[in-house]
C-alpha cells in the first residue's frame, strides 16, 4: 500500500503512520533500526528496492530523503507499507526550497525511538559524512565510492575524512575476495609473501582497497596496475602473490568466476561474483559498531598504496564496481 501526502509536513506524516498502523494493523514492533537514505530526486527506487530486500533480514524503518533547493518550498511524502515495503515501512520525503536545507529536521520526528540510525548515500556522499546533517545522528554511515562521479576522489576524501562508524561499499564488495585469499594463505606451505601484484579496472575503487588491505596485512609492497575498463571485464581482475615455492594466482577473467592457480596443485574455478546493493547493504547492517579494520585500511593502507603502487592508468570519471 502506498499513501501519497502532497504538500505536507513531517508532523502530518508522523500522524499518518500512526493512523495506518491503527487502521491496518501494521506495527513497528520488531523494527531493529532506522535506515536513512539520502539520494537525488528521481533515483530513489533502486535504493528502496535494495532496502526492501535487506529488510527481510533486518526489519527496519526506511526514510528516503530527496532534496531540490532550487524549487519553491514544498514537502511531498509517500508512506509505503505491506507488499510495497518488504519487511519494513518506507517513508519517502521529497523536499524543495528552504525546507530541503534542513535534512536533520526532516527526519528527526520520524526516527524509531531508542533504535540505532544508519545513514546511506547511494550516490555522492558529503565531503565529511560524520559531520553532515544526517551523519551526525547516525551510528553507521555508508557511502559508495564506485557510484560517485570520480571514484578515486571519493576514496581519497574518505581516507582523509574517516571517522569511526564510516564505511563504503567499495570495501564491502571485497568480502569474498578477502575470504578466498585468507583461505589460501592458511594452507601449507607457510612461506612469507615476498611480492604482491593487484590488477583491476581503473573505475574500481575496490581494487585500490584490496591492494591497501594486502600491503597492510602482509607488510609487503604492492604493484597496483589499473587498466582501462571494458564491459566484458570490469572491477577487480586478479591478485598474484609471490613466495619462494612459486606464485599464487587468483584471476577473474570472466564475470562471476575466478581461477585459482597454485604450485603443485590442480587449477580450481571459484565462484566470485560481483555483489549487488542488497548483499552489500545486508552485510553492513549486521554490525552497528565501527569497522576497525576498514578504518585502518582506508587511512593507513591507502596512504601506503599512494607511496608504493605503480598505477599505470589513473581513475577516469565514471561508475565502477568490484
Amino acid at each position: 500500500m502506498i499513501v501519497d501526502l502532497p504538500n505536507t509536513t513531517t508532523s502530518a506524516v508522523s500522524k499518518s503512520i500512526v493512523s495506518i498502523r491503527e487502521e491496518g494493523g501494521v506495527v513497528a514492533l520488531g523494527r531493529v533500526l532506522t535506515l536513512v537514505i539520502a539520494v537525488p530526486i528521481g533515483d530513489e527506487e533502486e535504493a528502496i528496492k535494495a532496502a526492501n530486500d535487506a529488510s527481510r533480514e533486518h526489519p527496519m524503518r526506511v526514510i528516503v530523503v530527496s532534496t531540490d533547493p532550487t524549487k519553491p518550498n514544498r514537502l511531498d511524502a509517500e508512506i509505503r507499507v505491506g507488499g510495497d515495503a518488504g519487511a519494513s515501512e518506507v517513508i519517502v520525503l521529497r523536499a524543495y526550497g528552504e525546507i530541503a536545507a534542513d535534512e536533520e529536521g526532516l527526519v528527526m520526528a520520524l526516527l524509531l525511538p531508542d533504535a540505532p540510525v544508519v545513514a546511506w548515500w547511494p550516490r555522492e556522499a558529503p565531503p565529511v559524512p560524520s559531520t553532515s546533517p544526517l551523519g551526525r545522528i547516525a551510528q553507521r554511515r555508508i557511502s559508495d565510492a564506485a557510484a560517485a562521479v570520480d571514484p578515486a576522489a571519493a576514496i581519497a576524501r574518505c581516507s582523509v575524512s574517516y571517522a569511526p562508524g564510516d564505511t563504503d561499499f567499495a570495501w564491502t564488495r571485497l568480502t569474498l575476495w578477502r575470504a578466498q585469499l585468507a583461505a589460501v594463505l592458511d594452507q601449507p606451505p607457510y612461506e612469507p609473501i615476498t611480492g604482491i601484484d593487484v590488477t583491476g579496472a581503473s573505475d574500481s575503487p575496490s581494487t585500490m582497497l584490496l591492494a591497501a588491505w594486502l600491503t597492510l596485512q602482509l607488510e609487503v609492497p604492492v604493484n597496483l596496475t589499473m587498466t582501462n575498463p571494458d564491459e566484458a571485464r570490469g572491477g577487480i581482475h586478479g591478485v598474484r602473490l609471490h613466495r619462494a615455492s612459486g606464485v599464487i594466482d587468483l584471476e577473474r577473467e570472466i564475470p562471476g568466476v575466478a581461477t585459482l592457480t597454485q604450485p603443485n596443485q590442480p587449477v580450481h574455478d571459484i565462484s566470485l561474483p560481483r555483489r549487488n546493493l542488497r548483499d552489500c547493504l545486508s552485510e553492513e547492517l549486521r554490525r552497528l559498531d565501527p569497522d576497525v579494520l576498514f578504518g585502518r585500511v582506508i587511512t593507513d593502507g591507502v596512504a601506503l598504496i599512494a607511496d608504493q603502487a605503480a598505477v599505470t592508468t589513473p581513475f577516469p570519471i565514471g561508475k565502477g564496481q568490484a
